[in-house]
């Protein structure tokens, strides 16, 4: 297949600190080189600095989304698969944008599903799915090149067994569809009911169990290893059309013995693979 690989290495508007050390960590471990022995055509893309204001967590967040809906509208344009390998959580509205994805599979320990309203800390990407599905941000999530809020309906949340109490509240309130890890390929019926037809996978990797893989500060007790949401991508991409990746919030600082970039990539070869037999 032919893939290309988006690097977007930031963390709260800053270039290459924290979570934004992940993308090349992950390159650095061999993703590339585990992808091409398997047979895919990689290209590598790195959106690079973005932005007058770098220090600016929410012009230079939605800064990346736009160079990200870019390249994912060239890499499609030109017939590869797009994987975004990301810091922020936020800059999956760059690639559902770039993408033309109708829904989205959004697997995450937390719902990121604030608005600026709900949120008890501010933080920006605890909203990503929120500006996904239009709650807030809307000006600047207009500026994305081929934005378009997507239907709560079309959405899945996966996991996010750590919420704050107003995330809760909105949940309620919304149709979004949840699932748990082990559960998620067999609720995809509902996305098909809803009249889906592309779809993009978004994978926070700190959804992981901590105590089976540590992939930043901030993992909670609980949630799927390695081998469970391998399997649970898989099931999606054989249950639905996915036309993108994203695989953010790796922070390589919190990963002594570099045990991430080969877990993403048996993650990231088998995706494939299944993807490939539809």
């Amino acid at each position: 297949m032919k893939l290309s690989l988006i690097l977007a290495p930031y963390d709260s508007g800053h270039y290459h600190v924290g979570f934004g050390q992940g993308p090349e960590a992950l390159i650095s471990g061999g993703i590339v080189e585990a992808l091409a022995l398997n047979g895919h055509d990689v290209a590598v893309e790195d959106i690079g600095q973005i932005g007058e204001s770098p220090r600016r967590e929410i012009a230079t967040g939605f800064a990346v989304c736009r160079a990200v809906s870019i390249k994912a509208d060239a890499a499609v344009s030109e017939g590869r698969f797009p994987i975004v390998l990301a810091g922020n959580c936020l800059s999956a509205i760059g690639a559902v944008a770039g993408e033309a994805a109708d829904s989205i599979v959004w697997v995450d320990q937390h719902g990121d599903i604030n608005t600026p309203e709900t949120s008890i800390h501010g933080f920006l990407d605890g909203m990503a799915l929120a500006v996904a599905i239009g709650l807030c941000w809307k000006p600047l999530a207009a500026s994305i090149p081929d934005f378009r809020p997507l239907n709560p309906a079309r959405c899945m949340l996966v996991d996010a067994r750590d919420l704050d109490p107003p995330e809760k509240r909105l949940l309620e309130s919304l149709p979004i569809i949840r699932a748990a890890v082990r559960d998620a390929p067999g609720e995809v019926g509902k996305l098909k009911a809803a009249g889906v037809s592309r779809t993009h996978l978004h994978l926070d990797l700190d959804v992981h169990d901590p105590d089976t893989l540590q992939v930043n500060r901030y993992a909670a007790p609980g949630g799927p290893n390695p081998d469970q949401l391998r399997q649970m991508a898989c099931g999606i991409a054989r249950s639905i059309p996915v036309v993108g990746l994203t695989l953010t919030a790796y922070d390589p600082a919190f990963d002594a013995k570099a045990e991430v970039p080969p877990v993403v990539g048996r993650l990231l070869i088998d995706f494939l693979a299944a993807l490939e037999r539809i």
